[in-house]
């Protein structure tokens, strides 16, 4: 049981929480870009750049959610190691706010990790530690934590839980709010990938709470556990091939993940995914990371669909995170040719789309 010399002091809880919000005061709202697709006039395609966070990618939303629901439930005190279980973006933006905290903070992430992504949490303050797979970072992260009397921050479970999904800035009252005065401004779609499941949870639970009909799109990655466990509940786990694509992706099922607020997956192999996202960068100007491919995707299944039925609409997509920090994974013609993978057909598949509006969906696609 928690004594009261344990618990955190309000003053330094006031201090802390005091920081976050002035940092979240300085910070303008992240842009809603619109897809030129002229052979597309009746359905209009935007991308929600949450790269432009201080910390460069959507995580940033997540982990100032994170800290101030510790720091608000007693979870987090002066000096107390903070601990988390991530790919890479998610500790990226937790080092930050442990910085600003002037807390200590040691990320658990799996081998084979983006070099670029390492660097930055290193950048920030933050320590590496590499287990052999995704699979093995949770019990370590918590093990690390107990052992230094830290707190593991657990966002797989807490991420629904610690957004308040029925406004307070969260995404879906941001992209919502910015669509406003499009020419169809209640969105038909909303594509999202998931990682925790947070994001996709927080648009499904807000979408629902304001009544209006846009529906909630997943992407998925093929090896991941949430397209299985979407159609069969039983399933809650997968072995096997383990997901290229950073971010999104899990070979069990998160807490977090709320199948029932979720209309529709689509499941997108890794090849199509960086495959997508090279061809993209080039549509746009600049680097996307692989998870925006796999958004773009689903984008594309959905805007096709929706052109081939005479259908009018709005579809808003995740410009999740900057492609630099996959210059040495998917920008890289060694690393792709030392993972066996061939993206010359899928960008083709999607530069064609971006040119076209037509989808030409693979025959090992599915839905």
């Amino acid at each position: 049981m928690t004594t009261a010399t344990e618990r955190p002091s309000r003053s330094w809880l006031n201090w802390a929480i005091g920081r976050i919000e002035a940092d979240y005061t300085r910070s303008a709202d992240t842009h809603l870009i619109p897809l030129s697709l002229p052979a597309l006039p009746d359905i209009a395609i935007y991308l929600k750049d949450e790269s432009s966070h201080p910390t460069g990618s959507l995580k940033h939303r997540l982990a100032r959610s994170l800290f101030l629901y510790a720091l608000c439930n007693g979870w987090i005190s002066e000096g107390m190691t903070i601990v988390e279980a991530s790919s890479g973006s998610t500790a990226v933006s937790e080092a930050y706010f442990a910085r600003m905290l002037g807390l200590p903070f040691i990320a658990v992430i799996p081998a084979g990790t983006a070099a670029e992504k390492i660097a930055e949490i290193r950048t920030l303050g933050g320590q590496c530690h590499e287990v052999a797979g995704s699979a093995a970072v949770y019990g370590e992260a918590q093990k690390l934590a107990d052992a230094l009397g830290g707190r593991y921050m657990d966002q797989f479970t807490h991420a629904e839980r610690a957004t308040d999904w029925r406004g307070n800035n969260n995404i879906a009252e941001s992209i919502f709010a910015q669509m406003a005065r499009e020419p169809a401004p209640i969105p038909t779609w909303i594509v999202t990938g998931a990682g925790t499941g947070g994001t996709s949870a927080t648009l499904g639970r807000f979408a629902r709470y304001h009544r209006h009909a846009t529906r909630i799109c997943v992407a998925d990655p093929a090896a991941s556990v949430f397209h299985r466990h979407w159609r069969e509940r039983a399933v809650t786990t997968v072995e096997g091939a383990t997901c290229r694509i950073e971010g999104i992706g899990r070979p069990r099922v998160e807490p977090s993940f709320l199948p029932h607020v979720i209309d529709r997956m689509e499941v997108v192999e890794d090849v199509a995914s960086i495959g997508a996202a090279r061809a993209l960068s080039r549509h746009i100007g600049r680097r996307v990371g692989g998870s925006t491919g796999t958004n773009l995707v689903a984008v594309a299944r959905l805007a096709d669909e929706m052109a081939q039925a005479g259908e009018k609409g709005s579809i808003v997509s995740i410009l999740c995170d900057s492609g630099e920090r996959y210059a040495s994974t998917y920008y890289n013609p060694d690393w792709l040719a030392e993972q066996g993978l061939d993206t010359a057909a899928e960008e083709a598949r999607m530069s064609a789309f971006l040119t076209t509006g037509r989808y030409d969906r693979a025959p090992s696609s599915g839905t």
